[in-house]
């Protein structure tokens, strides 16, 4: 039987028997649970895989492989046109059209690997919902660059329309990166592409300057106070504690009630617990791991309540420039 009869769990039971153990138990590592009980009774139900088989499996595996790479590199075009010369224009026809209704790709794929400094020359002067769809699809680190590069008021005006951004549909999609006379690298295959959101605002403004961040904040809260406060309440959360610094760990604690703390470390991840104990002396970790043993159960809103109260203690240390919270990823110098 040729790879091309086969069903897809077939095709992957045969291709996980002939690779070695520990490269399958690898591939395990990335399939969901129900995906890996389906792939274990497809293999289970293997009783030989004949060569001819196994090699097509293989084939056609080393062809997506191939082919994926190409596009990841130049794009649906250049994919398609190494593969014409390679395989023929009906096989490589074939292996793009299931390579694309396998792989949704994300538009402006070819933005995600343009210098920001370069793609800020193309979208500045563009209009703010332009801007913010096209910020939407970028990677956080280069989308708060390009952010922090705006000027204040539209800085302002892209981050209020980024928050909102919900469905867009793909005519509008394809319009802007026409617009931006790039080649169309993506398929979209649904209806509609969701992007945007408070969640990639979030993301975004995590990673901008925290000059950029406050002006930005700042006019949101006068023009829309309920969306600059969910923003605010996401930007920074509980368990972030642990890329503070110890210095400014300390100074947190200083300033924190030992009952909020007890009550906000009920859920707390063991690494968060372990920093905070590591910045106590030995006699108030003592403490305060007694009060969190004999505390009783508690409302998960009160804990949350009480985490949140913590963080915006920290916000406010940040704000008064008593503690510094890393922002822009790892490059980021602070003397």
């Amino acid at each position: 039987m040729r790879a091309r009869k086969m069903s897809g769990k077939q095709k992957a039971a045969i291709l996980l028997v002939s690779l070695r153990p520990e490269i399958s138990s690898l591939v395990f590592k990335h399939l969901k649970e129900e995906e890996i009980e389906d792939l274990t009774l497809e293999i289970a139900s293997l009783k030989r895989v004949q060569p001819d088989q196994r090699d097509s499996v293989l084939e056609e595996f080393h062809e997506l492989v191939v082919a994926r790479e190409y596009l990841e590199h130049g794009g649906i075009e250049y994919a398609r046109e190494l593969l014409e010369k390679a395989l023929g224009a009906a096989k490589a026809d074939d292996i793009i059209n299931r390579l694309t209704a396998s792989l949704q790709v994300r538009p402006f794929d070819f933005a995600r690997k343009t210098d920001p400094g370069q793609l800020l020359n193309f979208i500045q002067n563009e209009h703010p919902q332009t801007i913010a769809l096209i910020l939407a699809y970028l990677h956080p680190e280069q989308a708060g660059l390009i952010l922090s590069s705006l000027s204040p008021e539209l800085q302002v005006n892209v981050a209020r329309r980024l928050a909102k951004l919900d469905r867009t549909t793909p005519e509008v999609l394809q319009e802007i990166e026409n617009t931006l006379e790039q080649r169309l690298s993506a398929f979209v295959v649904d209806d509609y592409t969701i992007a945007g959101g408070i969640e990639a605002a979030v993301d975004i403004l995590n990673m901008v300057d925290r000059s950029t961040e406050k002006t930005i904040i700042d006019s949101l809260e006068q023009e829309e106070p309920e969306l600059a406060e969910e923003i605010r309440k996401r930007m920074f959360v509980f368990e972030d504690i642990i890329i503070l610094d110890d210095r400014s760990i300390q100074k947190v604690l200083r300033e924190v009630d030992s009952k909020d703390l007890a009550l906000a470390l009920k859920t707390a991840s063991e690494e968060v617990s372990s920093r905070i104990f590591k910045n106590m002396s030995k006699r108030a970790a003592e403490m305060l791991r007694e009060d969190i043993e004999f505390m009783g159960p508690a409302r998960l809103r009160d804990i949350e309540e009480t985490q949140q109260k913590i963080v915006a203690t920290i916000r406010r240390l940040e704000d008064t420039g008593e503690i510094i919270i890393a922002r822009g990823g790892e490059d980021e110098v602070i003397v």
